[in-house]
């Protein structure tokens, strides 16, 4: 059976955390090795995990509030030794075949860096599914640069591309899921997307990604991530240069120099928008990226 070591980050999170971690306990057909980093919880989720700890069912430990990116990165580093890896939010709920699935879709590539990710499935604060956004990625790196789109809760990923992940720390991510994303991608890893969903992605007054509120509010909140994003994709595809160019295959890196040249000018930002490589499969994402882009707040 294979061993894998599922990478929890929790935060005040007692209101949902014994349904999480009960459904992460409850996987089938995979031996589970549960590791949860507490971000600073002022609430009962220490005292939560100390129970399940005591019990022997996962590892627990307290650091300094990193937020989640940081958070997550750091579980990585500290991560257990495993056959595969994947990542948990502490308020959504899985189903028994969640992470059996992902192994089974990764494990004919375990010569290779591997990740496998699926859609979701919102839901309420009572686990009564909502409409939300039907993802149809195409897997490229170029689109990988424009399009944030991953959810890290589904991801699970082989030891090789974990180790990738660890031979460099990069000073500036936006989310743990979009760099693990982009990295695999830019070094070749194989990736596979399953359009169904095995998770419960629970959507509350106290979680961040305020995803299933209808079409009007995803176009604002992409806007306002655009617009107000820091130029947070120009300094990933700086991080991914400066960690991994010398892993990269000729065409990945000629597109990402592009991308980062294109700072320089609006001449290059011109070019750069009419890259087909880096069109993303969501076309209201390529038309905001455009604009971004011409205004060089990328």
């Amino acid at each position: 059976m294979n061993k894998v070591n599922i990478l929890l980050s929790s935060y005040n999170g007692e209101r949902y955390i014994k349904e999480m971690i009960d459904s992460l306990l409850a996987q089938e057909n995979v031996e589970i090795d549960l590791l949860v980093r507490d971000d600073g919880s002022t609430d009962n989720t220490p005292k939560i995990l100390d129970e399940y700890q005591s019990k022997d069912q996962l590892t627990w430990y307290q650091g300094k509030n990193l937020k989640p990116a940081h958070s997550f990165m750091q579980l990585v580093k500290d991560s257990h030794d495993a056959d595969y890896y994947a990542f948990a939010d502490e308020d959504d709920y899985w189903k028994p075949e969640k992470v059996s699935t992902g192994v089974e879709a990764i494990k004919p590539y375990d010569d290779i860096p591997a990740l496998y990710f699926s859609r979701t499935q919102l839901t309420d604060e009572n686990l009564n599914p909502i409409p939300g956004p039907i993802i149809n990625p195409k897997l490229t790196f170029g689109e990988s640069l424009v399009y944030e789109f991953i959810p890290g809760c589904t991801m699970v990923f082989n030891k090789k591309l974990r180790d990738i992940i660890n031979l460099y720390t990069p000073s500036y991510i936006p989310m743990h899921d979009v760099w693990i994303y982009s990295v695999a991608l830019a070094v070749g890893a194989k990736i596979v997307f399953d359009p169904n969903s095995y998770i419960l992605y629970r959507q509350h007054s106290s979680n961040t990604i305020g995803q299933g509120q209808g079409e009007m509010h995803e176009w604002k909140r992409r806007y306002h991530r655009f617009v107000y994003s820091e130029h947070s994709r120009y300094r990933r595809a700086q991080e991914i240069w400066n960690g991994y160019n010398q892993m990269m295959c000729n065409e990945n890196k000629d597109i990402l120099k592009k991308f980062i040249d294109a700072k320089q000018s609006i001449v290059k930002r011109c070019k750069l928008i009419q890259d087909s490589r880096l069109e993303p499969s969501e076309k209201s994402v390529w038309r905001l990226f455009k604009i971004a882009t011409l205004l060089n707040i990328y």
